[in-house]
């Protein structure tokens, strides 16, 4: 699967459209920076530049310290065409090419549970992620496909287990598990919430308690490979579009992005509540125990049991469906999502 993140395009607008609405141009020299833009436009101004380089940008991160989007590219062709956008080109020694080539080395020489990778763009690297289950045998199997991708691959181990985060027992929606929505969705008149494709093979019929009346019905899964499922309402409610952030308040959704590197997010689920983090790779392949999923997103929001299918977005802005973790350290997780635009135009839906 390419590292160019597969995505369901925007309505067509230019790229220098979009930086001039946006107010994201470099700006004369002596200029004062420009302020960091609201997340709706940090996503919009991504999948401008997308479109306008395609596969000559090795990926797109949030800089930390001016919030200005880095387009990673490997000639002056396209970083020119980077700057028209409205973002800030830095030359990096590896095309989306050879970043391709070093995960379809680990695809197919070292796919082992409990090990994940994706494209990191501010090293310019596959980011290698293997948990407490791996083998020292299988560590080195890994670090020999890393040692023949001339730095293409870094390897770091972390704590915990990756896992699917579906809590048994207190059946909170259906089958005897728990799990949680991540975004109520329409298609005309017809109410819909998305979750998790691995909450959705467990039920096909849902309560919002323990015990309770059905609220509705399961109309699609698809998991593994992907991790996303839909449900249909079939109580007669008319749910807001809204993400609960479980202080009495909640989170209005107002449209669907992929996620960028660097970017801050937060995870609403019934378990952990909401917790904040960061996006660190897109483009994530997560080897579970009972099967890969691809085009992930790997975060640093914690998360527990029983968050699956939850909201992971930014602002009012829906960025993905809480698919598992290896655990939390801490304040320090490493929450994966499944991006939620892929979802929607599986079922042909919308946020509202």
């Amino acid at each position: 699967m390419s590292l160019h993140r597969a995505r369901t395009r925007l309505a067509a607008l230019s790229a220098l459209l979009v930086a001039g609405s946006l107010g994201l141009g470099a700006g004369p020299a002596g200029a004062a920076p420009t302020p960091a833009p609201e997340p709706a436009n940090v996503n919009a101004l991504d999948s401008a530049v997308d479109r306008a380089l395609g596969d000559e940008s090795a990926g797109t991160y949030l800089d930390a310290a001016t919030g200005r989007l880095v387009v990673t590219v490997t000639s002056d062709a396209a970083a020119e065409r980077a700057r028209a956008a409205g973002a800030v080109p830095q030359r990096v020694q590896r095309s989306a090419a050879q970043l391709d080539a070093a995960a379809a080395a680990l695809e197919s020489r070292a796919k082992i549970p409990g090990t994940s990778w994706g494209l990191d763009p501010r090293t310019n690297q596959i980011a290698v992620e293997a948990d407490s289950s791996v083998s020292a045998r299988d560590l080195a199997r890994l670090r020999a496909v890393a040692a023949s991708q001339n730095g293409a691959i870094r390897i770091a181990r972390v704590p915990g287990v990756f896992h699917r985060e579906v809590a048994g027992g207190d059946a909170i929606y259906g089958g005897g598990y728990r799990c949680s929505a991540a975004f109520n969705v329409s298609k005309g008149t017809t109410r819909y919430f998305v979750t998790a494709g691995h909450c959705t093979n467990l039920a096909t019929s849902w309560s919002a308690t323990s015990g309770g009346a059905q609220i509705g019905v399961r109309e699609g899964t698809s998991f593994p490979t992907n991790d996303y499922g839909i449900v249909r309402y079939t109580n007669g409610s008319a749910p807001a579009g809204n993400v609960n952030l479980y202080n009495g308040s909640y989170q209005d959704i107002a449209s669907a992005a992929d996620a960028v590197v660097g970017q801050a997010m937060k995870k609403s689920g019934s378990t952990t509540k909401v917790t904040s983090g960061t996006v660190t790779a897109v483009n994530v392949t997560v080897n579970y125990s009972d099967g890969p999923v691809y085009g992930m997103v790997r975060t640093t929001a914690c998360s527990a049991g029983g968050d699956s299918g939850g909201a992971h977005f930014a602002g009012s802005v829906a960025l993905g469906i809480h698919s598992g973790s290896s655990g939390c350290t801490g304040t320090n997780g490493s929450a994966i999502h499944q991006p939620v635009k892929e979802a929607l135009a599986a079922y042909g839906v919308n946020v509202y």
